[in-house]
């Protein structure tokens, strides 16, 4: 459930915007028979035959800011979001009190993963009618859009407030209390949700993955095993589930979690690898090595692979090999000292006294392992995105 997958995908709002947002209309028209005929163009739904008459009244009347704003909504709703933004613009420019301009030129942004364009537009019309809910909504996705998670909260909450009953609303919300690593808030949005919809599979992940982060890992292992009787063929559950096992170092349990979760997916390189990590931790280096080998090549990035098949390259004294796999995980993630520590115990084993005190000198100017990437939120992504909304 990772690839946030929580940011620039607009995909996953315009669900949301459908039922939030529609094209503002322009307040005033030109009023002359050509504009008469693009009205009717529109009305008849010849999108595209308005379009050119609208562009016919522009380059007859280029001081026309209501001609421009037209053109711009007829354009968006082609969604040719970016010639729409020039000619929201070009309206905007010529009369910046134009009504409803702001709005359709955040909602054109906004559909084009634009976030922070779309702040400033929306931000512009809250300033001018902080009573504008559809703004205040719009505003916090846009916030999220850009991985803004705090900002979005901020409006988000006030957003969900107003609508008791929106589900994907508060599951957004839930989410950016989850990466913004406020724990309770995101409880509370889970519990709201399962109020509404007691068999939200998704809402109990949300659960699970915020109870994880205060440090409830029994409970949220019961979260996980609750949506897994929901929807037992759901992606990454039995993932999520094998993680939070192998985080208490249940292995075994672990390694159930993580068949079951190859059983519905053969290519989820998160469960391969974690079993591979399990054999090396029995030393069965002939089971974890295709393991290991088979999850880099669907995903290079998996650091912990490389780190167990350098350790049990140094167990079958191929030092090279094991040197070169430490550097790959250090390259990975360079503020993370286990692998320089791996590299300095093994350059003092190898009598190279000078590599290894550099190396142990990179160890202790690293900080201590962070907690961020271990939570279950960081290895699932939250939430599918898939379901959101």
């Amino acid at each position: 459930m990772r690839n946030l997958r929580t940011g620039a995908k607009i995909a996953h709002y315009l669900v949301l915007i459908t039922a939030l947002a529609t094209l503002t209309p322009v307040g005033v028209r030109p009023q002359n028979p050509s504009a008469s005929d693009a009205i009717a163009f529109e009305q008849q739904g010849k999108l595209e035959d308005a379009t050119r008459t609208w562009i016919a009244i522009t380059k007859q009347n280029p001081q026309d800011a209501a001609a421009f704003a037209s053109l711009g909504l007829v354009l968006a709703r082609q969604n040719k979001y970016a010639e729409a933004v020039q000619a929201y613009k070009r309206a905007l420019a010529l009369d910046a009190k134009l009504p409803g301009i702001q709005l359709n030129l955040g909602l054109a942004e906004f559909k084009q993963g634009h976030f922070p364009a779309a702040i400033e537009s929306f931000r512009i019309v809250l300033k001018g009618d902080p009573k504008n809910n559809q703004a205040l909504t719009l505003l916090g996705l846009s916030y999220y859009g850009a991985k803004q998670f705090p900002e979005s909260i901020q409006y988000l909450a006030v957003a969900a407030k107003d609508e008791p009953g929106n589900i994907e609303l508060a599951r957004i919300l839930a989410q950016s209390c989850l990466l913004s690593r406020k724990y309770h808030c995101a409880l509370d949005e889970t519990r709201r949700i399962l109020q509404l919809n007691p068999n939200s599979v998704a809402a109990h992940v949300l659960s699970a993955e915020a109870l994880d982060g205060l440090g409830r890992t029994p409970e949220a292992i019961a979260e996980i095993q609750t949506a897994l009787k929901m929807s037992p063929r759901e992606p990454d559950l039995n993932f999520g589930l094998g993680y939070l096992y192998w985080r208490e170092n249940k292995f075994n349990e672990a390694a159930v979690a993580f068949r079951q979760e190859l059983a519905i997916n053969s290519q989820n390189a998160q469960a391969i690898v974690y079993l591979g990590d399990i054999a090396a931790k029995n030393n069965d280096f002939a089971a974890a090595l295709p393991l290991l080998q088979r999850a880099i090549e669907i995903n290079p990035d998996l650091r912990i692979a490389y780190m167990d098949i350098g350790s049990i390259y140094v167990e079958q004294k191929h030092y090279e090999e094991a040197i070169a796999q430490f550097r790959k995980a250090e390259k990975l993630d360079p503020s993370e000292s286990d692998a320089h520590y791996r590299l300095a115990r093994l350059y003092k084993d190898l009598g190279n006294q000078e590599a290894s005190a550099k190396e142990f000198d990179a160890v202790r100017s690293l900080q201590k392992k962070k907690q961020e990437g271990t939570d279950l939120a960081m290895k699932m992504g939250v939430v599918s995105t898939s379901q959101i909304p």
